[in-house]
């Protein structure tokens, strides 16, 4: 028995052993992949043994001693890309793809966040090795120096290709076309386990990345019959309204509707949001089941959506990996039809996301980001500026602006981790023993104070008064990895159908002029916007390729699409690929109709996806006046052509 420990195969498999065990306990423990019945739960169990089997397998070619070393240094490089999915699910309760690979340039801002997702017990991921490491040294020099026969590693990678079949036809009885319909990464995860999924990642990778070469003209005909077939006539009331008059876009980072009118220790926590949500000079109009829709992009993809009306891409940020595209955005709009000045205002670099390139696809005039602010150690905290800063810094140069203009104001402290000092903290965090979620409600307060200092100000420089006024959440700050803190904040357990309903983000608008409808509970989400906003200063949305319809218009489509395949109706939630009541919040067996929505909606993403990599709108011409947006012309920092223009 000692004899076989102590072999080159005895060590191959106790590596294959204490990786498929590792690879079990994260999934079970880190990874929240709703098993449903016994046979994803043997599946969850039984996916990691191919992979350890297969790539381990290959080290077996090696000569002598150097299998050993080979099979480390493998089962290292498949443990550190696992853990690196710990680390990254942690925060964004999704897995890394290769194109949110190519965004490394943003993880220079994630430190404070990285260093909050690590915990004390993530030592025990690398037992595994040390123990492999051990036992190499006490035992190679009983190996023998010749390279093993190749019999034994090809059984090896043979058993390890008929474990795969064994898992991939099972997981295929039980989720009937998962490699071609999903688009849930989820579901890949779950029955084929991390190792697999990489590998179906990067051949969906590889698969996108064609696409662009071989589109042509044709491939944008479907999708302008689709959009034009679902476009929503214009409200005759409302249409052109706003024509000529500046539009603010406030970007409130990670907050979600659950905090509107929300109380803590007795306190409002967004006092001066609520107080425009029940305004009674009714200036605004607020609705409240608006949902952010975004995927890995987060921000990106919130800014895609709202200025493109474009779904993100099931994987990594369009904004990165699409950012030479062509695109018909918002600001481009405004500026060939009416003349808008356009603006972005961040306190961060310039190239997160990738912004300094792809604003100049959308035809954005200037950029005022971090080389604008003043960024001293105290005005700067987790991802950036701080919002009372950044407002206030932010006045001169937006009322420097030619009018009209096009002014999106990007916020920053309400972000993960939730940082936030003593001094500046004027209520007491939450007490559920989860630090994000109970220091979440302090940086919402503190936006809202923020907030309330910016429209004052608005007002005192006349901008307020003629300016269409536009509040938004970009996406979630409370992911599922929080659910039992949200049950002590909600009171009721989080289930997949609660959890949707949470990632309802706040929107509401002043249009100059118009009297607010107060809380409207029309269903929409942040494909609507760009149509919305084009109708209100009276261009027709008809012309542009767009998912959305006009949030005020009566023939506005109320189903809200989320990046998953998952939707909302008014009456009914897909959550995880199930049907609930709304009113009920029960499972529920879907009508012949409401597959066909499930149908429509995932034909509608698909679409949306052919546009980005296809990057089919450089085949489109909006109207005989469109001209495509010349990028020489922009150039972004203090520094840059934009501070001579």
């Amino acid at each position: 028995m000692k004899n076989k420990l102590f072999s080159k195969m005895g060590f191959f498999f106790v590596a294959v052993l204490l990786l498929w065990i590792k690879s079990y306990l994260i999934y079970v423990y880190e990874f929240n992949l709703d098993i449903q019945n016994g046979i994803q739960e043997f599946l969850l169990f039984f996916n990691p043994l191919s992979s350890a089997l297969i790539f381990l397998g290959f080290a077996l070619f090696a000569k002598g001693k150097r299998a050993g070393i080979w099979i480390i240094v493998i089962d290292s490089l498949m443990s550190f890309m696992l853990y690196a999915n710990v680390v990254y699910y942690r925060s964004a309760a999704d897995y890394i793809t290769l194109p949110t690979l190519t965004q490394t340039s943003n993880f220079g801002s994630l430190g404070g966040s990285i260093a909050n997702l690590v915990a004390w017990h993530d030592l025990f991921y690398a037992v595994d090795i040390i123990i492999l490491i051990a036992l190499f040294i006490w035992s190679k020099n009983d190996w023998s120096v010749a390279r093993m026969q190749k019999k034994k590693p090809l059984l090896v990678l043979a058993a390890g290709v008929m474990a795969f079949s064994i898992n991939l036809g099972l997981a295929e009885a039980d989720r009937p076309e998962l490699l071609t319909r999903t688009f849930d990464r989820n579901y890949i995860v779950k029955y084929l386990g991390s190792y697999n999924f990489a590998i179906y990642d990067a051949l969906q990778t590889l698969r996108s990345s064609t696409q662009r070469v071989l589109a042509d003209s044709s491939d944008i005909t479907e999708v302008e019959n689709y959009t034009k077939n679902k476009y929503a006539e214009p409200n005759p009331e409302l249409f052109g309204v706003a024509e000529g008059k500046n539009i603010i876009k406030i970007h409130l980072e990670s907050f979600q509707s659950f905090l509107i009118d929300y109380e803590l220790h007795g306190e409002e926590v967004t006092p001066f949001l609520n107080s425009l949500v029940h305004d009674e000079s009714k200036n605004f109009t607020y609705f409240d089941n608006f949902f952010h829709q975004v995927a890995q992009g987060k921000t990106a993809d919130a800014e895609l959506l709202l200025d493109t009306s474009l779904y993100p891409l099931p994987q990594g940020a369009a904004f990165v990996t699409k950012g030479n595209n062509t695109y018909q955005a918002l600001p481009a709009i405004l500026k060939q039809n009416q003349d808008y000045t356009n603006a972005v205002f961040h306190g961060d670099n310039k190239s997160f996301w990738n912004r300094d390139e792809v604003y100049k696809q959308f035809g954005i005039d200037k950029f005022f980001d971090s080389s604008y602010y003043n960024m001293t150690e105290e005005n700067v905290i987790g991802y950036g500026l701080k919002d009372k800063p950044f407002f206030k810094e932010s006045m001169p140069m937006l009322k420097s602006l030619e009018e009209p203009f096009y002014a999106h104001m990007m916020t920053l402290t309400h972000h993960h981790p939730y940082l936030i000092s003593p001094e500046e903290a004027s209520i007491k965090p939450a007490e559920t023993g989860d630090p994000s979620v109970d220091r979440y409600f302090q940086t919402a307060r503190y936006l809202d104070e923020a907030l309330k200092q910016f429209f004052t100000d608005l007002k005192e420089s006349g901008l307020y008064k003629d300016s269409v006024i536009m509040i938004y959440g970009d996406h979630y700050g409370i992911s599922e990895n929080h659910n039992a803190a949200m049950k002590q904040i909600t009171g009721e357990k989080i289930t997949d159908f609660k959890h949707t309903q949470l990632q309802r983000v706040p929107y509401m608008i002043k249009i100059p002029g118009v009297d607010g409808k107060g809380t409207v509970h029309e269903y929409s989400s942040q494909v609507d916007v760009m149509p919305t906003l084009l109708h209100l200063v009276g261009i027709n949305a008809q012309d542009y390729i767009q998912f959305g319809t006009d949030m005020f218009s009566k023939g506005h489509k109320e189903y809200v699409v989320f990046r998953d395949g998952d939707f909302v109706t008014p009456e009914y939630t897909v959550a995880s690929g199930k049907f609930y009541d709304n009113d009920t919040g029960e499972k529920i067996e879907p009508t012949k109709e409401m597959k066909e929505l499930q149908e429509k909606v995932h034909h509608e993403l698909k679409l949306s996806d052919k546009v980005l990599y296809g990057d089919l709108l450089r085949f489109y011409t909006p109207n005989k006046n469109w001209e495509p947006v010349d990028t020489s012309k922009f150039s972004y920092g203090k520094n840059a052509k934009q501070e001579e223009e």
